[in-house]
């Protein structure tokens, strides 16, 4: 996250409890008769369907069912982060019994309430972020799961190379809004310094910076493609992918979602098994139990996902001992 940007996030944590003490608790409150959660994104969530599902697969798993015993209330900032604050808020004020959020609807939901328990599901190290003072004690009315896609980046780089071994120069495309695409850079970076790797290195926040950052690579004439990680280029994947095809780059993406949309591959944890643990989390506190004496997962299912229709068409060969690492390989 370039500092200008992180500074108008953290002014915007800062706004947010104010926005949430602006909204009039009502005094008689209509109790719904099923718990109602509140489950926030900071991007889309029309890309986000496989980890809604995920999550009430996670909530069957715990007894819950939407619409049989559970509500489930969805919200999206749409990739504007200055609207999370007002969506939380207006969640706390409906007397939600649970709000899950990815990283950045998970730091606002601290900063509005210290009581409605918080779900998060997270790429990055919550203790870093701020989300728990420990991974095995929160101690207060956040846990979570974390797959931990940022602390990957040295592997998926080493990956890369080994796929693409001739590139002199690898584009990186940053996301600027979440903390791990923050250290996942500087790892990469420093990895890359070691080996005398030289990086092309571009932010993109919106449809239009993803294009700005692909005609850049091409002025500067990449070999390879990084794609960071980061909500914000997960929900952009279909985008990415097809940019980095028109462009021949050869990618590696942390998600696997990435190469089932035709990127050349990845290598990642699960974001969709994280939200099914986030699912089971949500239901054992539905059943009582508090989110201080829940500890944080790790979500610990690793994926390379290599798509060999991909490498034919950009004329790579896959070294067969990458093939024999892959988890899958699409063909």
């Amino acid at each position: 996250m370039s500092g200008m940007r992180r500074r108008k996030f953290i002014s915007f944590l800062g706004s947010a409890a104010a926005s949430a003490a602006a909204w009039p608790l009502p005094v008689s409150a209509q109790q719904s008769a099923m718990p109602v959660i509140g489950f926030v994104r900071s991007t889309s969530l029309a890309d986000a369907t496989h980890l809604t599902a995920a999550f009430g697969q996670g909530l069957r798993e715990a007894g819950f069912i939407a619409g049989q015993n559970v509500e489930i209330e969805y919200r999206s900032a749409e990739n504007r982060a200055d609207r999370l604050p007002v969506l939380v808020a207006d969640l706390v004020r409906r007397q939600v019994v649970l709000i899950v959020g990815n990283t950045p609807s998970a730091l606002v939901a601290k900063a509005v309430t210290t009581t409605v328990p918080i779900v998060f599901v997270t790429g990055s190290d919550p203790v870093i972020d701020g989300l728990v003072p420990s991974l095995s004690r929160p101690g207060a009315n956040a846990t979570g799961v974390s797959f931990l896609s940022g602390a990957l980046g040295t592997k998926r780089l080493e990956l890369l190379r080994q796929l693409v071994p001739r590139a002199t120069t690898i584009a990186v495309l940053v996301d600027p809004y979440t903390p791990e695409a923050d250290r996942e850079r500087k790892d990469v970076q420093a990895a890359a310094h070691a080996i005398g790797q030289q990086l092309i290195i571009v932010e993109a926040g919106s449809e239009g910076e993803i294009e700005t950052a692909f005609a850049t690579f091409a002025q500067r004439r990449a070999d390879a493609l990084f794609a960071g990680t980061g909500a914000f280029l997960n929900s952009h994947r279909e985008q990415v992918v097809t940019l980095a095809a028109r462009h021949a780059l050869p990618a590696s993406y942390a998600l696997r979602e990435f190469a089932t949309a035709g990127g050349l591959m990845s290598y990642g944890t699960s974001i969709t098994d994280a939200y099914r643990l986030a699912g089971i989390y949500a239901g054992r506190i539905l059943k009582g139990e508090k989110p201080a004496d829940l500890p944080v997962q790790q979500s610990t299912k690793f994926e390379l996902v290599i798509n060999l229709r991909t490498a034919k068409t950009l004329g790579l060969e896959v070294p067969d001992r990458l093939l024999a690492l892959a988890d899958e390989v699409i063909e």
